[in-house]
């Protein structure tokens, strides 16, 4: 059967058997899941939908098909394709903003990436998250943790983690030594913290399989901008993971998976600020902890009299700090 309904500009357009659509979400009324059944009816609806509006034929149909078996086939214990997939159309980051919405004053989250190996050695302030020597710009990063009314947060643990020189991270890499730039901190009494790395570079991900096949075919680069994660928790309040890029970098603005919030600073004067729970959409009982500051540098940062901020001034030294 055929309807003729019109679309957003009024024009007529053909609904091609609408009542499948109808037949197949009221199968669904029995659901042991209501939260299952509402999420379901919105897919269905818009995968029929798409079928409808872009005339999908068969052989396209399997075309897609072959296309998300393959990705499913690529995926191992070290690699998810599907999540690869999912983040390369943006789903990943949209998920993530729907889900953790900042408070006045917080930063948003974004994507924590396929690359997080969990909870790694923690150490002291000011120790390197080297295992082995590398042939990049030493980098000091140092901040302090915070809520809105600027009182400090002790003892939240800090997750780390880049990308060595070569573009690859210690998981993808056999010859990096495990848990080579990657660490976890504390922070003290202050709420500061301190660590040595190295400058991170742009890298490409994974662009072997299906996913990096859809990137090529669309015309779109599969490269990250320079960043180092932060993954950032304390009891009582909402983690945060986010990522600190660097200004200047020629894909800030084309991030194949779109994890460069506009919303957010690439890297600020390093000041994390926790919000409370009350000023926050998190969940009853949770709060999230956001970042705040100035945009990205690779110059090193001092202090001016009278301002309490750190300040990116282009003084001469091998050290970069933020």
């Amino acid at each position: 059967m055929t309807v003729v309904i019109a679309n957003q500009k009024g024009a007529p357009i053909e609904e091609v058997f609408p009542e499948l659509t109808r037949d197949v979400i009221d199968r669904m009324s029995n659901a042991k899941s209501a939260r299952l059944q509402e999420v379901m009816e919105v897919v269905i609806r818009h995968l029929h939908a798409i079928v409808r509006e872009s005339k999908i034929t068969q052989g396209e149909w399997w075309q897609a098909v072959d296309f998300l078996t393959r990705a499913g086939q690529m995926c191992s214990e070290s690699r998810q394709e599907l999540i690869l997939l999912s983040d390369i159309l943006g789903i990943s980051m949209l998920v993530d903003a729907v889900d953790h919405v900042a408070g006045p004053g917080i930063s948003d989250s974004t994507v924590l990436g396929p690359f997080y190996a969990g909870h790694q050695r923690e150490l002291a302030q000011g120790d390197s998250i080297l295992l082995r020597e590398e042939a990049s710009a030493p980098l000091v990063m140092s901040g302090r943790v915070a809520d809105p009314e600027g009182q400090p947060v002790a003892d939240a643990l800090i997750e780390v983690w880049q990308t060595a020189p070569n573009q690859l991270y210690d998981v993808q890499d056999r010859d990096q030594p495990q848990g080579h730039l990657r660490a976890s901190f504390r922070t003290d009494m202050a709420g500061t913290y301190r660590f040595r790395t190295i400058m991170p570079v742009s890298y490409p991900i994974p662009d072997d399989g299906p996913a990096g096949q859809l990137l090529a075919a669309m015309g779109r680069h599969p490269f990250r901008p320079a960043h180092i994660h932060f993954m950032i928790s304390a009891p009582g309040y909402r983690t945060l993971v986010t990522h600190l890029f660097f200004e200047g970098d020629e894909f800030l603005e084309s991030d194949a998976v779109f994890g460069v919030n506009p919303r957010s600073s690439f890297v600020p004067s390093c000041k994390m600020v926790l919000a409370p729970s009350n000023i926050t959409s998190a969940l009853p009982g949770s709060s999230t902890l956001g970042v705040t500051g100035h945009q990205a540098s690779s110059l090193p940062t001092t202090k001016s009299r009278g301002d309490s901020r750190q300040r990116m001034t282009p003084l001469a030294s091998p050290l970069q700090s933020c």
